[in-house]
């Protein structure tokens, strides 16, 4: 059954296969796909420092609702969750998708955003290593594993650990 997921960036700064690669997994598995952002219009992409491409957002993060989807996906990029990390409305958003038990993936830095919304308390997360003392300064356990499933939450380190973090994410959706 296809299954509705929502991959929320800011405006700048993602990481381009952090985005483009699990999104694609999802498709290609039937389910449908949507960018939500801090604003309309397009996000810049990156691969690494440098620009790359660019994706038409679908709605705004403050126009949806938990209820709308299925799961969540939060790509990584420094500026990106750095970002998302500083605007309310996308941390409560982030916070109520922990909260609702349905799946949330977040690879590289995004887990930064975890750590906002304050849900990492207990959890096993793994991310980029340098997040590791902002993980277990929130309560958390870093680890460095190529995807850790703790309740909910799936996360992973970096783009080479794109292909366990999709197929954990495909995983999820069918329970």
């Amino acid at each position: 059954m296809s299954k509705r997921i929502a991959f929320l960036t800011a405006s700048e700064g993602v990481e381009e296969v952090e985005l483009t690669k699990p999104w694609q997994a999802a498709v290609d598995a039937g389910h449908t796909a949507e960018l939500l952002s801090l604003d309309e219009g397009e996000v810049q992409l990156f691969q690494h420092l440098d620009k790359s491409s660019t994706q038409r957002v679908d709605r705004r993060v403050a126009d949806v609702a938990v209820a709308d989807y299925d799961a969540l996906v939060l790509p990584g990029g420094v500026a990106n969750p750095d970002a998302l990390r500083m605007d309310e409305g996308a941390v409560a958003f982030i916070r109520d998708f922990v909260d609702s038990g349905k799946p949330v993936a977040a690879i590289c830095h995004a887990a930064w955003t975890l750590v906002e919304a304050d849900r990492v308390q207990g959890k096993r997360v793994a991310s980029w290593p340098s997040l590791q003392t902002d993980i277990r300064n929130g309560g958390g356990e870093w680890v460095d594993e190529e995807v850790v499933v703790d309740g909910n939450l799936i996360t992973s380190r970096n783009p080479d650990d794109i292909p366990a973090f999709s197929k954990a994410l495909l995983s999820a959706l069918e329970r």
